[in-house]
Order: C-alpha cells, then structure tokens, then sequence
C-alpha cells in the first residue's frame, strides 16, 4: 500500500503560479509511475501529467503543456507540480496517484488540495 499526501494548493490570480506537493509514503518501492489528476466542479476527474519513478519521463495533457511541469525528488518521495500562467479553467481539486505498473490503473490515491485561479 502507498500512501499520498497533497499539499500546496491554494488562490491564486490568473497568470500566476503555484507549486504542489506530493509525499509518498509505505511501499515506495511498488511505484512504476506517479500522475496528477484534478476535478473541477461538475466535470469528471482528468488526466494533468504523469512521471515515470525510475526513468523520469514525462507525459502531459495537451490542455497543460509548456506550463506545467512534473518532476520528482527520489530522496524525498515527493513528486511535484509546477504550475505557471494558471488560467480561470484550471481552477479544481488536484489529486496525486500512483500506479504500481504501465498496464495498471492508478490505484493509490491523494486526498485532494483546491487551486482556485481568480480572473
């Protein structure tokens, strides 16, 4: 079992910037890759950007590229995402997620931290 803990979210005008935080936890080492999803009011949850644990790829949503940015530090199992130029749109409850394989569903989930993106 991996165990996710969100932190960083918070308000923030549009064309601003916000770094979020995720700390892994438990059995670290099952971790194939880590994602970011987020949900905002009345839309289903959907995919922002995913990291390979080991490798350090990178995969993104269109609708985020260029600018935000997943990276991870392996010391600290945390992995993290840089969000700039943040739009009204953007503006949900971002979760984090591990996975323990490529052909698996993420499983291990956050509990969630808002980003509100104020016009």
């Amino acid at each position: 079992q991996v165990q996710l803990v969100e932190s960083g979210g918070g308000l923030v005008q549009a064309g601003g910037s916000l770094r979020l935080s995720c700390a892994a936890s438990g059995r670290t080492f099952s971790i194939y890759d880590m994602g970011w999803f987020r949900q905002a009011p009345g839309k289903e949850r959907e995919f922002v950007a995913a990291l390979n644990w080991s490798a350090g790829n990178t995969n993104y949503a269109d609708s985020v590229k260029g600018r935000f940015t997943i990276s991870r530090d392996n010391a600290k199992n945390t992995v993290y995402l840089q969000m700039n130029s943040l739009k009204p749109e953007d503006t949900a409850v971002y979760y984090c997620a591990a996975r323990a394989s490529a052909a698996s569903a993420f499983g291990s989930w956050g509990q969630g931290t808002q980003v509100t993106v104020s016009s």
